[in-house]
């Protein structure tokens, strides 16, 4: 029946039965015979064949104990109803060759319905490869976007700086190089990095002469950063992106907002003043602390994480995106440290896996759950120079 698959819509199913020794020719002559005339001109089979409306009749038969038993498979390019009168006039065929004989339809096959299947399963596959292909070309373009900003990038006193910096009447003051990148991709070129909590000189002379905005993040190391601003720099607007959210994460739109919501020092100031001071867990364990201070600034720019034992033996090393997936199934860790931001959602993680000490670069933890340490590397360095 290839030859017929091009056109064919239907595929009529039937079981013959004959009570003596019948072969393929004898049903396909009974076939053709007994439906002559039956149903008139328009659905006459030869003239049907010739046309290529009925393809190629097919018989499958056996004989065994002096009868025959087989399958007969019509396909049909004719509309639907077409082929169901052609399949029920089968059933009138009583004879073939000398033999009794009976026919019945099992059913009518819609050929269609596998080729809809079949595109549908083929439409998937290829979608699949052509959005992975179109992930491989965001993925591309998100490099070549990158590089135009790394280009962009420039320093001043050896602080990361968008271009602008120097000759701009107003400049903005965020946290560090991410921060700068990111308002480079929001097409702003004034900003500029202090790259630590303590505010280097440079930004301290530059603020004397230029209308200052301090752009720092909503959590623990942003209000840090703020209130040495605050006492040693010349500010004029406070900007804060929302709650436990960085300035390098948010989008150009976010940004824009964030900067048209500042406000003036005098209001900030006296916010932060009516802001309760955060209540300082007891230090213990300070040989544990330098350790982990230790890793932390070699896992620094790494982009991975390391999950230690109670002895704060390395137990594993992984990619950062790759965290979450592997504390989730981890047993006896004591310790994670990476290189990247903690989330209210990672500390939550790490308190239900019976983790002690969660540290990392940046924190964005509200809320910090019993019985884990939520530290960043600044806090690390705070608490060795307090010792």
């Amino acid at each position: 029946m290839r030859e017929d698959s091009g056109t064919t819509k239907y595929l009529i199913h039937a079981k013959i039965e004959a009570s003596g020794v019948v072969e393929r020719p004898d049903v396909v002559g009974a076939i053709f015979g007994q439906t002559e005339g039956l149903l008139g001109s328009d659905l006459d089979l030869r003239e049907l064949l010739k046309s290529g409306r009925i393809g190629r009749i097919k018989v499958e038969i056996n004989s065994s104990q002096g009868k025959s038993t087989g399958t007969i498979t019509i396909p049909s390019s004719l509309d639907r109803v077409e082929t169901a009168i052609i399949a029920a006039s089968l059933e009138t065929i009583d004879r073939v060759g000398p033999c009794e004989a009976t026919i019945k339809v099992e059913r009518i096959e819609d050929v269609r319905d596998i080729k809809r299947k079949f595109v549908v399963e083929r439409a998937k596959e290829l979608l699949g490869a052509f959005e992975e292909a179109a992930t491989e070309t965001q993925e591309i373009t998100e490099k070549v976007m990158e590089s135009v900003r790394v280009e962009e990038i420039s320093e001043y006193e050896g602080l990361p700086a968008g271009p602008g910096v120097k000759d701009s009447d107003a400049i903005i003051i965020v946290e560090g190089r991410a921060d700068v990148l990111n308002l480079l991709r929001a097409g702003i070129k004034n900003a500029i990095g202090i790259e630590g909590t303590s505010v280097p000189k440079a930004v301290i002379d530059l603020t004397k002469d230029k209308t200052v905005t301090a752009f720092v993040d909503s959590d623990r190391g942003g209000d840090l950063i703020l209130k040495e601003l605050l006492q040693v720099a010349e500010i004029d607007f406070v900007a804060r992106p929302p709650p436990g959210r960085s300035v390098e994460e948010l989008s150009k739109k976010e940004i824009i907002k964030a900067l048209r919501n500042k406000v003036p020092v005098e209001i900030a100031a006296a916010e932060y003043r009516a802001k309760p001071a955060p209540v300082q867990p007891a230090e213990t364990g300070n040989g544990e602390l330098q350790e982990l201070e230790n890793m932390a600034n070699k896992l620094r720019g790494t982009l991975k994480a390391q999950l230690l034992n109670e002895k704060l033996e390395l137990m594993e090393e992984i990619q950062v995106r790759e965290l979450k997936e592997h504390l989730s199934q981890a047993q006896n860790v004591k310790a994670v440290v990476f290189d990247g931001v903690i989330t209210q959602e990672l500390a939550e993680l790490a308190a239900g896996r019976g983790v002690q000490y969660l540290v990392g670069m940046r924190s964005r933890v509200e809320s910090v759950p019993p019985n884990l340490r939520v530290l960043t590397l600044d806090d690390l360095r705070r608490i060795k120079h307090q010792r």
